[in-house]
């Protein structure tokens, strides 16, 4: 057993009962986001959260545990991605990265954004000509340092 089996339980699970990944997260306490994220094997649950999410999938102990084991981040099994709207967002990267880059640059400095102190919102916009995905991604500016 390891991590990604619990990952392809709670899946099962998860479509086999109908369950909504907004659900899960208010049990738990946590953003859609973030608690999406753990639930598919990239974020590291703690004790209480494992038992939540165990009781809501049909964890056993053991597996639970498994949420708690810090995860090998990174859940593309390719360098490009095939799945379309993955794809999309490799896309985006693609075209606009060089641009962001060069805006949080211009406004920060050297640096980066972080993705360890970080938050994501993703919400549906209603629009006559088709209903649009909002995502906003907020991480902590680090600077980078001289020695």
């Amino acid at each position: 057993m390891n991590r990604n089996d619990i990952t392809e339980k709670i899946i099962t699970v998860k479509v086999a009962k109908g369950i909504q990944w907004a659900d899960v997260a208010k049990k738990v306490g946590l953003s859609k986001e973030w608690t999406t994220a753990a639930c598919l094997g990239q974020m590291t649950l703690d004790e209480k959260q494992a038992g939540i999410v165990g009781e809501i999938f049909g964890l056993t102990p053991e597996e639970q545990k498994w949420l708690q084991v810090v995860p090998y981040k990174g859940s593309l099994p390719t360098p490009v991605p095939t799945d379309p709207l993955i794809y999309r967002w490799y896309e985006v990267v693609s075209v606009y990265g060089s641009t962001i880059k060069e805006l949080i640059h211009e406004e920060f400095g050297d640096g980066i954004m972080s993705a360890i102190d970080f938050s994501m919102d993703i919400q549906r916009q209603a629009d006559p000509k088709g209903d649009r995905v909002k995502v906003v991604l907020s991480g902590k500016f680090l600077p980078y340092k001289t020695y």
